[in-house]
């Protein structure tokens, strides 16, 4: 008779690790639990809908600095399955993946409904069975076995796997067995700043920003993005990922200082003095001395520092230079809020670390309970690592089930 994994969240990481239990043990019969009427719907929205599939980091050592919690416990599992073995994965299943310059990983298609079409092909071969509209209302341990009650049925499970993500419903069940919840708060957001600096010019953006949050040691760079409702980019996403719980005490209300060419503001003082002395008689606000400064940006610039939009660099004061200088490098924001970044939810909090063996992804209080993905407390920044912890994490469970 065969034995039955049941998985809870028909997301990326129960699919990944579905697929991949069934390929590897023949005798196992496989059944994906999905509340909802769809799957892989974080999938789809991923990456802007190009699926940002994961991260061409190479190196478990360097690949667990992205990762704000879980860190440790990830060191060991990448050397398990790693950024180059779910790439042979994809490639091997038909899926052409490319590297873009930021080493982020997409299917040549551009499309994450390829990824989709990729995982269910994969799981219909396999022999997956896929349960749509069944909520799970309650998860009883029972001997050796669990019992799984949706919403239309019971399902005896020999061994049970949770990757339902940030499922609050899903995480009161975990707690009544006897599990640990580190509360959840948003990871990967955007900043709300309303300011007159950044009005009317969204979708500028510079390619090498430095970002900090005052009064604290969180600090970042990278492209930096003006947006409807203040700033985005990645160097924004990387600093709400690792300030996550900090900036959630703050309630999100605190103060940043941008420096929008990574540069020393005494050395853009001294660019500023020479360009005086080379464009005497051009208007300041007409050209952009900075190529990293788009034109709208450098006018905003101007324009905070003081500086009428009839002077000509020969009448700017060593003061309005000093301004300019300081609007181009300690540029001051007061954030009042965040926002969700596009349809990507991520949190930080889940499941307790300390209550996993993460050789196999297993539960150390009960035998044959297995987690993957975000309902553990491990997040990342931006950029294709957030899959890979679920492809990870999937791997792993599909090669512990039965062992």
């Amino acid at each position: 008779m065969k034995k039955k994994l049941i998985i809870i969240g028909g997301g990326a990481a129960g699919y990944f690790a579905g697929i991949n239990a069934a390929e590897l043990n023949p005798n196992l019969e496989v059944v994906i639990l999905e509340g909802n009427n769809k799957v892989l719907q974080k999938v789809k929205v991923s990456g802007g809908g190009r699926c940002n599939v994961t991260n061409a980091c190479f190196t478990p050592q360097e690949l667990v600095e992205f990762y704000p919690r879980g860190k440790k416990e990830l060191l060991g599992p990448f050397h398990q399955f790693m950024t180059g073995d779910t790439m042979e994965w994809f490639e091997n299943r038909g899926v052409s993946l490319k590297i873009e310059e930021d080493n982020r990983v997409f299917p040549e298609s551009n499309s994450s409904q390829t990824i989709i079409d990729c995982f269910e092909e994969a799981a219909k071969n396999a022999g997956v069975e896929i349960k749509l509209s069944h909520r799970v209302e309650a998860i009883i341990k029972k001997e050796d076995k669990f019992s799984i009650k949706t919403t239309f049925k019971e399902f005896i499970a020999d061994y049970l796997l949770i990757a339902t993500g940030s499922n609050t419903k899903i995480w009161n069940l975990i707690l009544k067995l006897g599990h640990t919840i580190i509360k959840p708060v948003p990871s990967l957001f955007t900043f709300k700043i309303v300011d007159e600096r950044l009005k009317d010019i969204p979708g500028i953006s510079v390619s090498n920003a430095s970002v900090k949050v005052l009064y604290s040691k969180l600090k970042e760079h990278g492209p930096l993005l003006i947006t409807h409702w203040g700033l985005s980019g990645p160097a924004i996403l990387k600093l709400s990922a690792w300030g996550a719980l900090e900036l959630f005490k703050n309630n999100y209300n605190f103060e940043i200082e941008v420096n929008w060419l990574s540069k020393k503001t005494e050395f853009v003082l001294e660019f500023l003095k020479s360009e005086k002395k080379k464009n005497a008689k051009k208007q300041v606000i007409l050209r952009s001395v900075f190529e990293e400064i788009p034109k709208r940006l450098w006018v905003k610039m101007v324009k905070a520092s003081n500086i009428l939009e009839t002077l000509q660099w020969a009448q700017l004061t060593n003061i309005q230079l000093e301004n300019l200088a300081n609007q181009l490098t300690r540029c001051k924001f007061k954030v009042n809020g965040k926002s969700t970044f596009k349809d990507e939810f991520v949190t930080a909090g889940g499941i307790d670390l300390k209550e996993i063996n993460f050789k196999r992804f297993e539960s150390k209080l009960h035998k044959n309970l297995f987690f993957a993905g975000e309902i553990l407390n491990i997040d990342a920044v931006t950029g294709g690592f957030n899959f890979q912890n679920a492809w990870t994490g999937g791997w792993i469970v599909a090669n512990s089930v039965g062992i």
